[in-house]
């Protein structure tokens, strides 16, 4: 699989779960180019893999029918044969009810999600999520002895004074307090670089922390979403192969990405984007 592959197959599932809803609603497109660091790998897979992400709000209906648009995403999903990644059971009655799926055999990941805007009247804001398995990017693969599949991305270290690199070392400075733990020596893989690709460059930045027990690695996310929404950032639930819920942010004033999540390693990853264009400094 390759980049544009992995947001084909990601556009086609959001599309098998809003075409035929009732209303019909508008899709309004979350984040920035969709393709990031993988963060919730396994230690069985090179350091160097990606995933995709693609998102988007549902717009142009009535907030009450918010919960509504989210069972029906469910039951679209439930029709095309795709699995709970959980009990499949729903607090409707909870701030953020969401429905976590994924496809089979090419296991994406989705989830359908109420945000709350009016507890008093029922109102609130839908949106979709499609996250792709973990995949070599060109170049990477080609080391392998395979053939890179698209041209669509390169990868190269980013200059120490790019204000994209002091924004993205900000970012994860401060992901770093709020999770209170210990961070790891870096690993392979791991670091800052910059991807160019068809939508322009970003910088990221990977690192992990210590080795954690189940119960600390679920707390130390849990502190990163407390962070994340107390600073401002939008900030969506992603269901993980750990089974720990990782975290996907987006800062209010720029285009970076923030991804926090258990690995089957025992620790919690973190990955950092922040377009190589953009403000000079990091805000939070």
């Amino acid at each position: 699989m390759n980049e544009q592959q992995a947001i084909d197959r990601a556009e086609e599932i959001i599309h098998q779960a809003v075409d035929g809803m009732s209303p019909r609603p508008t899709l309004e497109r979350m984040g920035p180019a969709p393709v990031g660091a993988c963060i919730a790998r396994d230690d069985h897979g090179p350091d160097d893999r990606v995933q995709v992400t693609v998102a988007y709000k549902l717009t142009g209906v009535p907030g009450s029918e918010a919960q509504n648009l989210v069972r029906q995403a469910r039951d679209a999903w439930l029709k095309q044969g795709y699995k709970h990644n959980s009990s499949g059971e729903v607090d409707w009655t909870s701030a953020f009810p969401t429905v976590y799926m994924r496809t089979g055999p090419d296991d994406f990941w989705m989830d359908a999600v109420t945000g709350v805007v009016d507890r008093a009247k029922g109102e609130g804001l839908a949106s979709l999520s499609v996250t792709s398995p973990c995949f070599l990017p060109p170049g990477k693969s080609k080391a392998l002895g395979a053939t890179p599949a698209s041209p669509a991305a390169a990868f190269e270290a980013p200059s120490a004074d790019d204000p994209a690199t002091g924004r993205a070392l900000a970012h994860s400075s401060r992901i770093y307090d709020a999770l209170q733990v210990g961070s790891a020596p870096t690993q392979p893989g791991e670091g800052l670089s910059t991807v160019r690709d068809e939508s322009g460059a970003s910088v990221h930045h990977t690192w992990s922390t210590e080795p954690l027990p189940e119960g600390e690695r679920a707390a130390a996310v849990e502190r990163a979403q407390t962070f994340f929404r107390s600073a401002g950032w939008t900030v969506r639930r992603v269901p993980t192969a750990e089974g720990t819920p990782g975290v996907v942010a987006g800062h209010p004033g720029e285009h970076t990405v923030a991804q926090v999540a258990a690995s089957t390693t025992g620790a919690v990853r973190i990955a950092v984007t922040t377009p190589a264009t953009g403000p000079a400094s990091a805000g939070a």
